[in-house]
């Protein structure tokens, strides 16, 4: 058994990684166990570098602010602002901090140098503007919206002004309370003020696609493109804190694939463009159910890579990352009978296997679980070995 595994791998190329796929698909999603480690980051930015050079890749997108992943990707197309100012405003949950991420903007822009606009690289941000600790006021989504829309059409077509916007929303620190995601009664999703604004975000983006014609021929395609972004920012937060606000025992199902669901509405618009590279936490890009458990009760939903898997089919492709230690987080060598202790036996420090032929070659046994004393990292589950198109194997994860 122990050959046959070994038969399954392969080096962490972009080479090999296609080389497991019936064609190069429209999106390529790498996911990851665990956030936080520039060792998996600049394997992510390796692998994002051959794909633009040898598969015609243009587009990497990963689980940060879309909002935000806007001026990210102005500095790499037009070199709008500086790298300094692009690390500090254009990435959430910290990750304009990490070393790996900064090293990719950077590649990013010195490889748009000079370019024409169709062969530049695009960078976008595919989570909504949520933290774990809540969501963004839907103030800028909306009032970006609204004014691309009074710019373009007859004041009149318009359902609202942008005062009467302003107005309803109110202050920004009504929505972005941080006791509201554990408090129901904190938030103000189901205000007066916040069901008239869902209505108007709602006519606002059905305005938009009436309009989509004369936008296009008016301004371009990306910057249409930008406008329903903004359209779909806007409409998905204030479903968002409708449902911050409910206190039925469904609430945290409901938010989780809120998120999810979100994640998937801006990769689908992103598969449009050219082939892009996804870079997430495996749980938000596997094909099964994710799972998890959430103030001592169990929560599943559907992943954003299972509602993109399901629309787009051989277009979608999920590559999930297993690591063998992060001894710096407390993760040591992997129980043998896991598939990460079947893949820790091999001696190479990093590469990719082909999961279809692991499962065969494991047969009848069945890998055990590996439980994690580090909360931080997800290992894999092994009954969703068969639904992977692949497994980048890391050994060892040094610290950052």
């Amino acid at each position: 058994m122990a050959t046959d595994i070994k038969d399954t791998a392969h080096p962490l190329e972009a080479t090999a990684l296609m080389g497991l796929l019936p064609a190069r698909p429209r999106m390529l999603a790498l996911g990851e166990p665990t956030h936080g480690e520039d060792a998996l980051l600049d394997l992510r930015n390796e692998l994002f570098r051959q794909l633009v050079e040898q598969e015609g890749y243009r587009t990497i997108a990963i689980e940060s602010d879309c909002m935000m992943g806007l001026v990210v990707d102005d500095y790499v197309t037009t070199g709008r602002g500086t790298l300094d100012e692009v690390m500090e405003h254009g990435f959430s949950h910290g990750w304009g901090a990490s070393a790996a991420n900064r090293e990719l903007v950077r590649w990013m822009r010195a490889h748009n140098d000079g370019r024409p606009a169709a062969e530049r690289l695009r960078f976008a941000g595919f989570d909504g503007p949520l933290e774990i600790t809540g969501a963004a006021s839907p103030r800028q989504a909306l009032t970006a919206l609204h004014g691309c829309l009074s710019a373009r059409v007859e004041a009149d077509l318009l359902p609202c002004t942008a005062e009467t916007l302003d107005r309803l929303l109110g202050a920004d620190d009504r929505w972005t309370s941080p006791a509201a995601m554990m408090d129901p009664a904190e938030s103000v999703g189901r205000s007066a003020e916040a069901k008239e604004l869902r209505l108007l975000a709602d006519d606002l983006v059905a305005l938009l696609d009436e309009q989509t014609p004369h936008i296009i021929t008016a301004t371009s395609k990306d910057d249409w493109d930008r406008a329903r972004l903004y359209g779909r920012t806007a409409t998905g937060l204030l479903r968002y804190h409708f449902w911050m606000a409910d206190t039925s025992p469904s609430r945290m199902t409901r938010l989780v694939g809120l998120r999810d669901s979100m994640m998937a509405a801006n990769l689908l618009a992103l598969a449009e463009r050219h082939p892009a590279l996804i870079h997430a936490h495996n749980g938000h890009l596997q094909r099964d159910k994710s799972s998890m458990r959430m103030g001592g009760r169990p929560v599943e939903w559907w992943s954003a890579g299972a509602l993109v898997s399901s629309r787009l089919g051989e277009g979608y492709a999920f590559v999930a990352t297993a690591l063998g230690t992060i001894r710096h987080q407390g993760v040591d060598t992997p129980p043998t009978d896991t598939v990460e202790g079947h893949l820790y036996a091999l001696p190479e420090d990093r590469y990719v296997v082909d999961a279809h032929r692991l499962a065969a070659a494991l047969g009848d046994t069945q890998p055990a679980p590996r439980v994690s004393p580090y909360y931080g990292y997800a290992p894999l589950d092994p009954a969703h070995l068969a639904a992977y198109d692949g497994i980048a194997y890391v050994r060892d994860v040094p610290q950052s």
